[in-house]
């Protein structure tokens, strides 16, 4: 079985030159952004707006709002306040992919190429990889995931 390579990203921590530098060197060729905030002024140079162009100037890659695999308000509020623990996060995040049956609503090929974008610095305890996981294990691992940071 060929498996269809995706990769990961967190912009946070993360100069500009950097992140576009590991995009390029891992032929992305297009952006996933599964962030439930994605117009932020803290957001940067990873601003929506902003991102678009620079993805399409300094990499040729293009953009797409993936909201579908983005967490719940409520519930990524809770995680941030401390108020659940990073397991009880995970648990409910990946509850609610299942009930959105994501697995279902996206085309495989969307993902060749592609990098699922969130703010964390690292994959370990951000969503993008839960995703990634999630997904994978649906589609009887056809993704070859790589984190890139």
């Amino acid at each position: 079985m060929t498996q269809i390579a995706v990769s990961t990203i967190g912009f946070t921590n993360k100069s500009a030159e950097t992140f576009f530098q590991l995009l390029r060197a891992a032929n992305v060729r297009t952006m996933l952004d599964v962030r439930l905030n994605n117009t932020s002024q803290l957001a940067g140079f990873a601003k929506k707006t902003d991102l678009k162009f620079f993805l399409s100037e300094l990499v040729g890659a293009q953009y797409i709002e993936l909201p579908e695999l983005a967490p719940e308000g409520e519930m990524l509020k809770r995680y941030r306040a401390k108020d659940i623990t990073w397991d009880t996060y995970a648990q409910a995040y990946v509850d609610l992919l299942a009930r959105r049956r994501v697995e279902d609503h996206l085309d495989v090929s969307l993902f060749e190429g592609g990098c699922l974008l969130c703010s964390e610095d690292k994959p370990h305890q951000c969503h993008r990889r839960l995703a990634a996981e999630y997904l994978n294990a649906r589609w009887n691992g056809k993704l070859a995931v790589s984190h890139l940071f």
